[in-house]
């Protein structure tokens, strides 16, 4: 075996084991996710919102009485404000969880990390952050460049 096809097989056994290592990190976040919950307070203290592992309302509870005295304005305004301080904080943890996996081999380079399905992962609170906010992945990069680019 020539020497340019050991480094080949050393280079593609290095690879796959990057590969296999992603593929189990992905399974890990996945387990990770489909147990996660966050919660988050209205501003006053008076409504807690609790979301599942797609950004899901599991819980609201009304804390202290405080919603006793609040108008129905106020409270539909502090349990709705609260949703979406919850799943956006859902969905910030969540793109933590897996941006790791979105980004290039550090064994090869030119293998570009996954390329993740945020509305499958994130479900109803894919909508919770501007899409700036997610990882780029490489069509996406390329999309932009075509776009970008004057008639």
């Amino acid at each position: 075996m020539s020497e340019e096809s050991e480094r080949l097989e050393k280079q593609l056994a290095k690879a796959t084991a990057d590969l296999e290592s992603v593929q189990s990190a992905a399974a890990d976040a996945e387990r990770q996710l489909s147990t996660f919950t966050s919660s988050a307070f209205s501003a006053d203290g008076s409504v807690e919102v609790s979301v599942g592992g797609q950004g899901e309302v599991t819980a609201v509870k009304f804390l202290d009485g405080k919603y006793r005295s609040m108008t129905a304005s106020q409270l539909s305004d502090a349990v709705l404000g609260t949703i979406q301080e919850a799943r956006s904080h859902h969905s910030r943890m969540v793109r933590d969880l897996f941006e790791p996996l979105t980004r290039a081999s550090a064994v090869m380079p030119e293998l570009p990390g996954l390329e993740l399905d945020w509305d499958r992962i994130l479900g109803p609170a894919a909508d919770a952050l501007p899409e700036e906010s997610y990882p780029r992945g490489a069509n996406d990069r390329l999309r932009d460049e075509i776009d970008g680019d004057e008639p």
